[in-house]
């Protein structure tokens, strides 16, 4: 069992990463997270349906872990102000040409509730509306509808 949970730890830790990225922005606090959320795989690893998509149950198991670990840490702020030049930044993905926009988009996101922020990293790790429904609980047009929401704010955040 310990191997068998290894090796989907390794294949998928991508998963976790992007979970912790979008929930913390200091490196520490990444790296904490991630070994939350592996302690939460490994103990409800003997109840994983091996019939359901690895993918899917771990998404389920890091959000939740990821906003459970915000909530016990409510005393503390959810992220710091972003600075790309500090050197334990979690920085964003590569990919945009503008470091201000990036630092801007970021901070739009990281304004977002911590549901909507599970809806836009599944969104944006290209996840069918199905899976994401069965993620997170809700139906695929509700899914459809709650992402048009966050377009919507991010695009008012970022162009008032």
């Amino acid at each position: 069992m310990e191997k068998e949970f290894i090796q989907i730890i390794n294949e998928h830790q991508g998963i976790i990463f992007s979970v912790c990225r979008m929930y913390c922005t200091e490196k520490a606090d990444i790296e904490d997270l991630f070994q939350e959320i592996v302690l939460q795989l490994w103990r409800s690893f003997p109840r994983f349906n091996r019939t359901a998509k690895v993918s899917t149950w771990m998404y389920r198991i890091a959000l939740n872990t990821a906003i459970t670990g915000i909530r016990r840490r409510s005393s503390r702020p959810v992220f710091s102000a972003i600075s790309l030049d500090q050197e334990n930044h979690a920085e964003p993905p590569p990919g945009r040409m503008d470091i201000e926009y990036n630092r801007e988009l970021w901070k739009a996101i990281y304004s977002l509730s911590k549901f909507d922020r599970s809806l836009l990293l599944l969104y944006l790790e290209e996840r069918p509306y199905s899976e994401m429904a069965e993620i997170l609980g809700l139906t695929e047009s509700n899914i459809g509808v709650k992402l048009n929401r966050i377009k919507k704010k991010l695009k008012t955040i970022l162009n008032p």
